[in-house]
């Protein structure tokens, strides 16, 4: 499970996330990202409405796009963790290291991808079987950051998430720096295209990210 997930987001490239109180909303943009090419997505754990949207989100995969990993993002304690691992996620995002979640995705073999900003929360994570490190917030850190300790961690996957645009600029610079991925929230699935519900500019500028990623790969 967790090399399959693993696998995912490397291919692609990106991770999208994304968060509408909006169950219907929530859904419509998920097949939108899929028709685009995306199989990994990640759903950010925001308020009240965030677990029943994502039961219906994983109902509707289940019918409709069998290959397609629904993840969570926004994880902050093992009491959420589990009630999404009971919902059907794929894999688990956080904006930090939280040591109980990942012995939890440890446990069962599930991707748990942290937020850290430090070298030593990337120590600590490491030295608990993390080998997916999320650079959150990526806008504070810059590529130069992960230039700079990239070789200190030969066998860590790096993804940065916050900040990261939609042009070649700033997807080449991350990916200049040794990224294996980036993580895309409002800047590709705005709340503006939310809001108008303009599900096919998300699945033409999806579709747009994804080509210029594989673009900036085979250089």
């Amino acid at each position: 499970m967790k090399q399959k997930a693993t696998q995912a987001i490397i291919e692609q490239g990106i991770l999208p996330l994304y968060f509408n109180t909006d169950e219907t909303v929530s859904v419509e943009i998920l097949r939108a990202i899929y028709k685009a090419g995306i199989k990994a997505v990640e759903y950010t754990n925001r308020g009240e409405a965030a677990l029943n949207n994502f039961k219906k989100m994983v109902a509707v995969r289940n019918e409709e796009m069998k290959d397609m990993l629904l993840g969570v993002g926004t994880i902050k304690n093992v009491q959420n963790a589990e009630d999404y691992i009971a919902a059907g996620a794929d894999f688990l995002v956080s904006p930090g290291y939280v040591k109980e979640v990942a012995d939890k995705a440890n446990s069962i073999g599930m991707l748990y991808a942290p937020g850290c900003m430090t070298p030593t929360e990337i120590i600590a994570a490491e030295n608990n079987g993390v080998g997916f490190i999320k650079l959150f917030p990526g806008n504070m850190l810059g590529p130069e950051f992960l230039s700079s300790i990239k070789e200190i961690f030969p066998k860590l996957l790096f993804m940065p998430t916050g900040g990261v645009d939609t042009t070649k600029e700033s997807i080449e610079g991350w990916f200049k720096a040794g990224v294996c991925a980036v993580g895309m929230g409002s800047k590709l699935i705005s709340k503006k295209l939310m809001e108008a519900k303009d599900y096919a500019t998300i699945e033409s500028d999806t579709k747009n990210v994804l080509q210029l990623i594989q673009t900036i790969k085979t250089k």
